[in-house]
């Protein structure tokens, strides 16, 4: 796809972050857009942001973990529109705990949002964006889909899965030459709210020598460093480029370059850099994130 404009791009978690800032972006470029996510306020701000760029903007609440509904809304907007040419499965969650200190409930919901979210947009809009002749999909993996880190297993598991389903998908649609194409996003840190929702136990001390407030509390202050904007505008920029993977940040690159150069003792790395910051991490009880 060379041009967004007078095209039709859907979003998933588009009532904040990265998914607001990629609705404006490509309202930018003329594109017209099917939101959607769970938060209602957000999902109408955008909205209206939207429209005062000039384009057409839809909403809808959905959770992307219903594959019902996920369908609905995919046929609910090709029979607004008449035609959609890029999905972009960008609603995700985190969350954090040892794989001992987590329930299976943890691995069930970051799952549920984070993978089957991105299979449901995919296989709900494919056969769309194969009928309209042109067409994207963009799906949001992490920098933690390029490597590992303990306490983060769920998150992990969820992101590696992501980054293997869409390269598939890409080499099937290579194949196929249907004039469909994917990529696969890897952010680094964003500053979003995702610090803020993330669910995180105490298990955690273990592994960062933190209750999970205060460790919630400094992945917001150290590690979310990327501008929401920033990073819409690197992966609308990689759509239009057709890129396999794009990779969001300074901390994305070199992750993907450490991940490379040493595939496995890289995990030592991790192991001593994480056991010296707990070591000197502050103790104590943290206090709660809020809006």
């Amino acid at each position: 796809m060379k041009s967004f404009e007078n095209k039709v791009a859907a979003i998933t978690g588009a009532g904040s972050g990265i998914g607001r800032a990629l609705a404006l972006g490509l309202a930018r470029q003329g594109c017209h857009v099917a939101l959607s996510d769970v938060n209602s306020a957000g999902l109408k701000e955008t909205a209206e942001l939207v429209r005062k760029l000039g384009v057409k903007a839809s909403e809808a609440l959905v959770n992307v973990a219903d594959r019902d509904a996920v369908q609905a809304w995919a046929d609910q907007v090709m029979a607004e529109y008449g035609q959609v040419n890029a999905i972009f499965n960008n609603a995700g969650v985190a969350q954090g705990g040892t794989v001992e200190g987590n329930d299976y409930a943890d691995y069930e919901w970051v799952m549920s949002i984070n993978f089957w979210g991105v299979v449901n947009g995919t296989k709900a809009f494919l056969p769309y964006l194969k009928s309209t002749g042109e067409g994207h999909i963009v799906n949001t993996s992490s920098i933690f889909g390029l490597f590992a880190q303990p306490g983060m297993s769920a998150y992990n598991a969820s992101k590696f899965a992501v980054r293997g389903f869409t390269e598939s998908l890409r080499q099937e649609l290579d194949m196929a030459a249907c004039g469909v194409s994917a990529s696969c996003v890897h952010p680094g840190g964003i500053k979003t709210n995702i610090a803020i929702t993330a669910r995180m136990n105490d298990s955690l001390a273990s592994v960062t020598g933190q209750d999970a407030n205060q460790a919630r509390q400094q992945f917001n202050d150290q590690l979310l460093r990327t501008t929401p904007e920033q990073a819409a505008k690197v992966i609308i920029n990689g759509v239009l480029a057709n890129k396999r993977r794009i990779l969001i940040g300074g901390d994305a690159i070199a992750s993907d370059l450490m991940q490379r150069l040493l595939p496995a003792l890289y995990q030592r790395l991790v192991v001593a850099s994480m056991g010296l910051a707990a070591r000197f991490a502050p103790k104590g009880k943290g206090k709660p994130l809020t809006e």
